[in-house]
Parts: C-alpha cells; structure tokens; sequence
C-alpha cells in the first residue's frame, strides 16, 4: 500500500509540527494530526481525530479521497491519496524470509555442516596447539639451556644483611646449665654442665652429662643455649644448633645464611655442616655460647667451608642459579652427576627429584652439587684473588 501525504498552507513564515499515524480497518482511514502554530494574537496547540469530510469524490483504486478542512482561525488542506499495488508488487517489498532461500531441512542440515566444521577446525587447532606446546616443552627439557646465575640483591634493609655479630654481652655459663653440646662430629645432644675446666693456657673447657649416656669435655664453641634467640642477636654467619625434628639425630650444627625477607617469606636459612640446607623459624635453632670469630673454621668438610667463606664474602649478594619447575639439571648423589628435574622452586630452595631412582632432596640454588657452580665459584674466587694483588 503507498501512502502520499500532502501538505499546503496558505500562510507563509509559519511552522508546524504534524504526525500522521494511518491506519486500515475495512475501509475506515483514521487520521490524527498534532500541530501548532504561533500567530500575533496567541500560540495554541489542536489535536484532531476523526476528522470530518468536506468533499469526496471517486477514486480509480476503488477508495475515497478526503479532503479535510481545519477551521477555528487556520485554514489547513490535507488531501490523502490511497492506491492500491498488486500482490506481486506487495510480495516483491517484503523482507525476504528464511524459507525463500532454503528450506527447513536444508537450513538444518547446513547449520549442522557448519557447527560440525567449526568443531573440526577447533579440534584441529587444539590438536595443533597441544602438539606445538608438547614440542616447546620437549625442547625445553632436551635443550642443555646455559645455567642463568643471578647474584642480585637478596636484603635491602640493613636488618636483614647484616653479617656482623652484634656487640651484646656474653650470657654466663654456669655448671648445672642445660646446653646442646656436640658429642661427635655432626651429631649433638642434650646434657648438663656438670663441671667447668680451665686449661694451662686460660681456656675454658666445660664437662658435660649428656641425658643418653656419655660424658664429653667440650669447649665453648661446641656448646649451645637451649633458648630461643632474641632477634638483635641474630645475624647472617652465625654458628647456630638446629632442631631437626625429620632427623633422627636431631640437632645438628650449621650456619645461618638468610634472615626473615619478604623474599623467603620470613624465614630463616641454615646451612648444615653436610651442605645440607634448611628453612627454619626462630624456634628451631640456638645459638652456639661461645663461636668461634670465623664460624666456617668448625666446618670440617673442605668443599662446604670453602662454599660458606665464598657465600659469606658475597652477601647479600648470593649467587643463585634461575631455575623452573620442570627444568632438568645436573645434581650430585652421592658422589656422583645425576640427571634430575626441577620438581618446585622454594626462594632459594629447588627439590630436585633424580630420573634414575625418583630421589628428592631440597638443593640450594647455589649450591656446590649443582654441575656448573663450582666452576663458577672457582672463577669467583680466582678474581677476587687478582683483585686483592
């Protein structure tokens, strides 16, 4: 159907707003028009519906046209032309549907060829991107990557580099005190000071009653408070006594190389005697009574001491080799090289876990068992002797 809606006003300069909404009901037409106009006198505002006829006359298409006439001072013409199409006109205007360009089942079936070629595509991709990642990480673990060593800071704040034994009073060994003492070489136990010796050329030695049986005359650097430290008296090269409660020995003497950052998640390191390396917090480890000024000189493993000397003279600068997990590396067992893959990583710590017999065991990240570390401690060491001549 074609609507043609004219508009004539014999005044000139004046405006209007119109709308027309048309409507067919049988043979009805419904013409409502909204306008106002702003004259000298006055600006109004008309609302007609059902407007009347004033003339009619035949039409060709079989419907009537209207001419309307406004009056109330304005003098408005609208003439309304109704012709009617063909249906094959009417039909070519529509918007085409769905069932003009395929039917119910093609479109099915299409949509189905469709969704079924975006699921092949998005398997294949899949399958793709699992086989190249499945390569990147062949390629990472086949790869001898060359080790990447980090010797950046490890403490900012003067609290937690320090490595100088603070100037605090002695605390007094009295004989009925309880103490660690070591009753071999990598072994300490409980016992009582049961008599304090003083030697020709003034040093002191302290006899112990250990709690299993057994006595020892030790001197004051294989001695130990049962206490818990207090934090000023701390610091990185202390010789300290460490509860190992996995251990069947129990206590064991160390060094302790890091105190609580927010990189270690506020813990303490101790380097065992055996190289062996260990998180604790500030209740499982004392302090030794009476160390000696170079702590690593108790150290009887030659390799360990010179890897603690090495690691005291660098702090807080540690050299710490990068690793990730799923990383293989070079690990000595026992005596010898074994391949190994990172199984996590823990600060300064790796578990390294062996391929041959599935072994785990925490190792420093620069430790002496990791195959490139002591070459490169060697060079380290070799510099800072060129330097000093």
């Amino acid at each position: 159907m074609l609507l043609v809606v004219q508009n004539r006003s014999p005044e000139k300069g004046g405006g209007f707003v119109k709308s027309v909404k048309m409507m067919e009901m049988g043979d009805q037409l419904e013409v409502t028009m909204l306008q106002s106009e702003e004259t000298s006198a006055k600006r109004g505002r008309f609302e007609f519906e059902n407007l009347p006829e004033c003339e009619s006359g035949p039409s060709t298409s079989g419907y009537s046209s209207k001419r309307t006439c406004l009056e109330n001072g304005l003098l408005k013409r609208v003439e309304v032309s109704l012709v009617r199409l063909p249906d094959h006109k009417i039909s070519a205007l529509r918007p085409p549907t769905p069932s003009q360009f395929y039917s119910e089942d093609e479109s099915q079936s299409s949509s189905d060829s469709e969704l079924e070629q975006d699921d092949e595509s998005s398997d294949s991709d899949n399958a793709s991107a699992k086989k190249s990642k499945g390569k990147k990480k062949k390629q990472v673990n086949n790869i001898n990557h060359t080790p990447i060593i980090d010797s950046s800071a490890f403490a900012y704040v003067p609290q937690e580099a320090t490595k100088i034994r603070p100037d605090l009073p002695e605390e007094e060994v009295t004989v009925g005190s309880t103490v660690l003492a070591r009753k071999k070489n990598l072994k300490w136990q409980r016992g009582q000071i049961v008599e304090v010796v003083t030697k020709e050329d003034g040093r002191l030695k302290y006899k112990i009653m250990f709690e299993e049986k057994g006595r020892s005359l030790v001197s004051g650097h294989h001695i130990a408070f049962e206490v818990t430290p207090r934090l000023e008296q701390v610091y990185v090269g202390a010789r300290v006594v460490v509860n190992c409660q996995e251990d069947t020995t129990q206590f064991r003497a160390g060094i302790l190389a890091e105190l609580p950052t927010r990189k270690n998640r506020l813990r303490f390191l101790v380097f065992l005697d055996n190289h062996r390396p260990i998180y604790v917090g500030l209740t499982l480890f004392y302090l030794v009574c009476r160390p000696l000024p170079d702590p690593t000189e108790d150290i009887q493993d030659e390799a360990h001491q010179r890897f603690m000397r090495q690691y005291l003279r660098d702090w807080p600068y540690p050299h710490l080799t990068q690793y990730k997990p799923g990383q293989n590396a070079s690990v000595e067992f026992n005596g010898t090289l074994q391949r190994c893959k990172v199984e996590m990583v823990d600060s300064s710590l790796i578990m390294a876990v062996s391929e041959c017999n599935q072994h785990k065991e925490w190792i420093h990240r620069g430790s002496i068992r990791l195959s490139h570390m002591p070459r490169f401690l060697e060079m380290r060491r070799r510099e800072a002797e060129a330097a000093q001549q």
